[in-house]
């Protein structure tokens, strides 16, 4: 069967009758996608132009709660409309949904029609806007790693979130044997995701009982966080069809491993890759070394972009992969930045500070924006570290805490001038409030601490 891949295309499959439904999302402060299921005639006929949604969807948290503070909208205000402005050029099929297509939206303002400023995709598009006035173009990839569990969702949510097991009982990081027990869930992953037009190249277990990665594709940077968005809401419709549920949490249990979003970068002019240049070190051209100066010096500017909540932090841990270091060495999984690929055109500076939880829009933009800076203030890259990177003194550390990396996301004058003071006050907001609110909770380590003891 033919698949939507543009409105024509829709138009002619709803006619048909093979497709009766259209998701019409966009995507949130969370990196979740919201919207509305359209019948497919009236999307085709009236609604592919706009449809609306209330403000609030950006300015919520986690529980869909209303949080006092933001200066976009509030109770005084009225909780007005956003339009949603379907971006055509992202209608595919939703292959594990039966009849269904799907389309990214823009999020404009109700009175103006100007895009929102502080929507996440607006946000990264403004950086591609900014570095294509430079001449480059951004290509991105995102590795998504997940847990998998042997109940499903509703069990463990009725369960008290307690006695949580994995879908397996050991360590499976690259293992044939132990993925092969799991192809229900993971080749259906792999196979829809691929028929929606997502270049997904493999999964593969990773390093804890349970633990997941999916790898896509290489891409221009709004396509990759488009994909990494899809991507992640797939993995959790299609393992709750399997019967099993799915965290991206990136700390479930102290003892386990968590699970991280490692961002891998470059630029490119046209098909010629600006990071390289084979009569320099490593194949670094200058311009590569600019941009990775302006990610380490800028990092704890832009942490809180890459890890946005209380538990965030509760994955950077000596020995554990997440690093705790913002600085950069060659092929070295211990440092917050690694060369990869050096002296060949796939070139390209991983980040690996970001956790499973983090929203690629927001994280690829302030990541980007710091790059840039680089460039243009031609920062110098220090030398390379060497050997393990959790025991370099001298290395800046990575914000501790959601405190810190609240504090150094408010006082960021680079961000502010990149992104706008609009922008990184809505954000500080949204971490004030997760902050407040687990300030608010008692935990069930503070009660088996302290019970009877205190």
């Amino acid at each position: 069967m033919t698949k939507p891949r543009d409105f024509d295309s829709l138009k002619q499959m709803v006619a048909s009758g093979d497709i009766d439904t259209v998701l019409v999302c966009f995507v949130d402060m969370q990196g979740r996608l919201v919207g509305k299921r359209f019948h497919a005639v009236n999307f085709v006929e009236t609604s592919f132009k706009e449809t609306h949604c209330c403000n609030y969807l950006l300015a919520t948290d986690l529980e869909m709660a209303t949080p006092p503070g933001y200066a976009s909208t509030s109770w005084e205000k009225g909780y007005g409309d956003y339009i949603m402005a379907p971006d055509l050029s992202t209608i595919r099929p939703v292959p594990w949904l039966e009849g269904t297509a799907m389309v990214l939206c823009d999020i404009l303002d109700h009175h103006t029609h100007e895009p929102v400023i502080h929507a996440p995709r607006a946000i990264l598009k403004k950086q591609i806007a900014r570095l294509a006035a430079l001449g480059f173009e951004a290509k991105m990839a995102t590795e998504l790693e997940f847990f998998l569990f042997e109940k499903t969702m509703d069990e463990i949510r009725k369960g008290g979130f307690s006695n949580l097991e994995p879908i397996s009982g050991y360590n499976e990081d690259y293992s044939i044997l132990q993925t092969t027990k799991e192809e229900s869930i993971l080749r259906p992953i792999r196979n829809h995701l691929f028929a929606a037009g997502l270049p997904i190249e493999n999964s593969k277990g990773e390093a804890e009982a349970g633990q997941e990665e999916l790898n896509i594709r290489y891409a221009p940077a709004l396509d990759c966080a488009d994909y990494h968005s899809i991507a992640k809401h797939a993995i959790k419709e299609i393992s709750w069809q399997q019967g099993h549920a799915v965290t991206f949490l990136p700390k479930w249990h102290k003892d386990r491993v968590g699970s991280s979003s490692h961002v891998h970068q470059s630029l490119w002019v046209g098909d010629e890759p600006a990071f390289l240049d084979a009569s320099r070190p490593h194949g670094m051209s200058e311009l590569m070394e600019h941009y990775m100066a302006g990610l380490i010096k800028y990092a704890p500017d832009y942490t809180y972009f890459l890890a946005p909540y209380v538990n965030s932090y509760k994955r950077f841990a000596k020995g554990t992969f997440a690093p705790t270091k913002t600085v950069w060495s060659v092929d070295n999984r211990t440092a917050g930045f690694r060369l990869c690929a050096e002296g060949t055109k796939g070139i390209r500076v991983e980040c690996r500070i970001g956790g499973s939880d983090l929203n690629p829009y927001l994280a690829q933009a302030a990541m980007l924006a710091a790059g840039i800076k680089g460039i243009e203030d031609g920062l110098a890259l220090a030398p390379a570290t060497t050997g393990d990177v959790y025991e370099d003194a001298k290395a800046t550390d990575i914000p501790q805490n959601l405190r810190s990396a609240t504090e150094a996301l408010r006082g960021s004058s680079f961000l502010r001038a990149a992104l706008g003071d609009d922008v990184v006050d809505h954000y500080t907001r949204a971490a004030e409030w997760e902050q407040e609110e687990f300030d608010r909770a008692v935990t069930d380590w503070e009660i088996a601490r302290g019970f009877e003891r205190a």
